[in-house]
């Protein structure tokens, strides 16, 4: 058994799992047979009273399933067939007369839990990097072995259900008091406590259960529950992602009748699924960001341990967070006491949060915070290796730090700017040393945002678009690379979209309808929600710029009045009041009076699929510009950054998967119609013509 090595002592077997030529353990589909023979072997050997199963990997049990292997199935039968044997195997194991205690320490998600959940007994390591789980949802898929079934009635409904709908992690503290696992223990003395327990009989603690989980036991409770989170999961997904309703069809089967037809519904939905063309782009998305972290692998070297961070608000707080929480020391300069600890007083405060948690150790939490130095003396930048600076979007002032920074610091020294629509090569125009200068352009927030959209020139040197990668990817994000120009590529199509949103206010529909047109489309937001969230000032600040200037040169006709509304201080939830007002309790709600700055409050109704399609398709079109420019690379990169940083709708692949999926002719011939209607800011793109001419998709 290659992945499996079968060990007995003292009439204990120990089962280590070791996928070989891999650094993590995961399941495929040619494992199924090893898992039989383990079986047999633990079955039929008299000498063994009780098993183990641990994993050699340092920092994983099993990390889920082979998600290549399943993209490769034929057809949705073979997935059926797949998640109907693997259920078997794990309904064997949980039936056997020998316990078997699953150790773990590092991931367990995916089909790792669902075996782990088989086992009779779990114990886990309160290691930082044991983490629980089942995120098939997140792939557009339900867990195909059991998951749906066991994690409800080893944790309770609610729990269950939390865990199965959104697809979190679980950490250990959180998974002990649940039920889900039986006993913790600090990760170098796994073996020895797994080896206790199976020394002797196994005794699991019931789960604590209070009078509301007892009444959810109960047929009434349970339909309850259930219709409540059938009517939240319709809300949050509009009806786009299949997944989470099949999930409650496989912990519902299994409730009101029992395991088995539990499982049946389970793996009938595994198969319905895996023939989404949503799962396909969930799939696909995650490949896509596991492939984008391998670019570190190419980048081994430019590596620094230490980033200069300048600028201590908002933006320079949260990326010092990410920064010290993923390993690095961190100088963190301003020229205010006071920015300086409030960026500390933000950050020690989400820390404090994790430890609350218990997802963080208190000892952690000071320990990185000690690797923040806070200053606002100038000399303490002079040995920096990377610079980052978050300042106002100010090409002066960010001239200014450059310059200074020039001036103290090694020749060698890598300045990244953070900016979210200042042409680089502005920045770096009266720069000693152009080939140094990258920009890293974080979102907000940046702890809880994937993305990182590194911005490099033509004299950005392969050294500082290495380096920036490497301290981007090791901050946990997702690096897509592009080219420089106005607003790069995520700062421009957001706002080609919140422009055409706002002329389609001017035409009298809703807010409401508006906002609510696009999330029905996909968007986890409406695009007028989403101008309140960045700051309607921001909006105006990048739309008397140089992104402006450069719709403006298209022919596209410059509307003022985001500019209005920034004048107004009407900036979004900052100031309270914005296309929605934000009381200090309560809800947000439609700002009425903002309709003065529109023609009037009296709306008319518009077709919810030409806001869609007006607002949607500007996007997209903005999109196959920039490819058509050169400011992406590739159109791959655009379907990442797109959904990643701008929440383009995941189920569709992306703004180019989209395209190939519905055809460049359908979009084209929809563009032009709104050409004539509305004007040339719907005129196509000449690439997008061509593909249309050509048949072609932009990717394979």
């Amino acid at each position: 058994m290659a992945n499996f090595d079968i060990q007995i002592e003292n009439n204990i077997a120990t089962v280590w799992i070791d996928q070989p030529g891999s650094d993590v353990n995961t399941l495929s589909i040619a494992m199924l047979d090893e898992v039989k023979d383990m079986l047999d072997t633990i079955e039929s050997n008299n000498d063994i009273k009780a098993a183990i199963l641990i994993s050699r990997k340092k920092d994983n049990f099993i990390a889920g399933a082979d998600i290549k292997a399943l993209m490769s199935m034929k057809n949705s039968e073979e997935a059926g067939k797949l998640s109907r044997e693997g259920n078997k195997l794990l309904s064997r194991l949980s039936k056997l007369k020998k316990p078997i205690i699953a150790a773990i320490n590092g991931a367990c998600l995916g089909g790792g839990l669902e075996v782990a959940m088989a086992c009779h007994y779990r114990i886990a390591t309160t290691d930082k990097k044991t983490i629980l789980g089942l995120p098939e949802v997140k792939l557009g898929l339900l867990p195909g072995g059991g998951g749906t079934q066991r994690l409800v009635r080893l944790t309770g409904l609610r729990y269950g259900l939390d865990a199965l709908l959104t697809g979190k992690n679980i950490y250990p503290h959180s998974a002990r008091k649940a039920g889900l696992i039986d006993s913790l223990i600090h990760p170098e003395g796994l073996y020895e406590a797994a080896l206790q327990v199976a020394a002797k009989p196994i005794s699991r603690k019931k789960r604590k259960r209070g009078l509301l989980d007892k009444a959810l036991e109960t047929s009434a409770g349970r339909g309850y529950v259930l219709k409540k989170a059938r009517e939240k999961v319709m809300r949050s997904t509009r009806g786009n992602y299949p997944a989470p309703l099949k999930i409650l069809d496989c912990v519902e089967a299994g409730l009101d009748h029992d395991m088995k037809t539990g499982l049946e519904t389970e793996s009938m939905g595994f198969a319905d699924l895996h023939g989404t063309e949503a799962s396909r782009n969930l799939i696909k998305l995650f490949l896509a960001m596991q492939d984008n972290k391998k670019l570190k692998t190419k980048n081994k070297t430019e590596n620094v341990q230490h980033i200069t961070m300048i600028g201590g608000g908002f933006m320079g707080s949260g990326i010092s967070e990410v920064s010290v929480k993923n390993g690095y020391d961190v100088t963190l300069k301003d020229i205010s006491e006071e920015s300086l600890a409030s960026a500390m007083k933000t950050i020690w405060s989400n820390f404090t949060s994790r430890v609350k948690k218990k997802a963080m150790g208190v000892v952690e939490r000071d320990r990185l915070m000690s690797s923040i130095k806070a200053t606002t003396r100038d000399d303490d930048i002079n040995d920096a290796e990377l610079i980052i600076e978050a300042v106002f979007e100010d090409v002066d002032l960010k001239q200014k730090i450059l310059a200074d920074a020039e001036k103290r610091c090694k020749k060698s020294t890598v300045f990244a700017t953070n900016t979210s629509s200042l042409p680089l090569a502005d920045i770096a125009a009266k720069s000693a040393n152009p080939q140094n200068i990258v920009g890293m352009h974080y979102f907000s927030p940046v702890p809880k945002m994937p993305l990182l959209e590194l911005i490099v020139t033509e004299k950005t040197s392969k050294k500082a678009q290495k380096m920036a990668t490497n301290v981007g990817i090791k901050q946990g994000k997702t690096v897509v690379v592009v080219n420089d120009g106005p607003g790069f590529f995520t700062t421009r199509v957001l706002s080609a979209m919140t422009h055409e949103a706002i002329q389609v206010l001017h035409e009298g529909a809703a807010i409401e309808k508006i906002d609510s047109a696009m999330k029905d489309w996909g968007f986890p937001v409406g695009p007028l929600a989403l101008l309140d969230e960045v700051g309607i000032d921001v909006a105006a600040h990048i739309a008397s710029g140089a992104l402006g200037t450069m719709f403006e040169d298209r022919g596209i006709e410059k509307d003022n009045t985001v500019e209005k509304l920034a004048q107004a201080k009407l900036f979004g939830r900052k100031s309270s009041e914005g296309f929605y007002t934000y009381p200090k309790k309560g809800k947000k709600s439609v700002n009425d009076s903002i309709y003065q700055y529109f023609g009037s409050d009296d709306r008319k109704e518009m077709a919810k699929s030409d806001i869609q399609n007006r607002i949607g398709l500007t996007f997209v079109n903005e999109c196959i510009y920039c490819l058509q420019e050169g400011i992406l690379n590739s159109a791959a990169d655009g379907d990442l950054a797109a959904i990643l940083g701008l929440g383009f709708p995941p189920f569709t692949g992306g703004p180019f998967s989209y395209v190939d999926e519905v055809g460049a002719e359908h979009v084209l011939a929809i563009l032009q119609d709104y050409e004539e209607s509305y004007g040339v800011r719907f005129k196509p793109a000449e690439m997008l013509e061509k593909y249309a001419k050509d048949n072609k998709k932009f990717l394979s």
